[in-house]
């Protein structure tokens, strides 16, 4: 059910080398900012851990638990059978919430605290605490944890978005973020 004006094609499965690479960068994205507050912040040992397992859980929780439960159920990938989105998190939400409303899914990036805006603060949230470290408590391996995050940041949105993951979504006509990129029509 791929539109006419629609070169790329649509997955309602996408391949699990994308789902991996997806999960694979936010997972290690997570964990490094994890480290690097931990490390950044070491001079203070029980500041530096509590601010980087705070870090953790928040991260962990806003991708594999706040969007399988507010943004999946309203996705077409719930609803879609035997259907395997970019993130793999239709399958989670299908097995912890009932079915949401279509109509709802562009809710996502309403407000300052929603999904959306929860998921890039997940991203960006380590790379601006490791900024002050650097300059407190510098080291070479906390930089080359800022460099890996910041390379990180950029892998996904110059790649795993807009070539991976929203090129090829069901969901894209409707989704808010696959408009601001511009690949609804490609």
């Amino acid at each position: 059910m791929q539109p006419e004006k629609t070169k790329a094609k649509l997955y309602t499965q996408y391949p699990l080398s994308s789902v991996l690479i997806y999960n694979g960068s936010a997972v290690l994205h997570f964990l490094l900012g994890g480290i690097g507050i931990a490390l950044g912040y070491s001079f203070s040992s029980w500041v530096g851990y509590t601010l980087g397992v705070v870090y953790l859980v928040l991260a962990f929780a806003e991708m594999y638990v706040l969007m399988p439960l507010k943004v999946c159920p309203n996705c077409v990938y719930y609803r879609a059978q035997d259907s395997l989105c970019i993130s793999g998190l239709n399958m989670i939400s299908k097995r912890i919430t009932q079915a949401g409303d279509p109509k709802n899914f562009a809710r996502r990036a309403e407000g300052l605290l929603c999904p959306n805006n929860l998921y890039l603060a997940s991203l960006i949230v380590p790379i601006i605490a490791i900024i002050p470290a650097l300059i407190v408590n510098f080291s070479i391996a906390l930089l080359s944890i800022f460099v890996v995050l910041v390379g990180l940041l950029l892998f996904r949105f110059f790649v795993i978005f807009p070539k991976l993951a929203c090129l090829h979504c069901a969901a894209k006509f409707k989704c808010p973020q696959a408009g601001q990129m511009g690949v609804r029509n490609l």
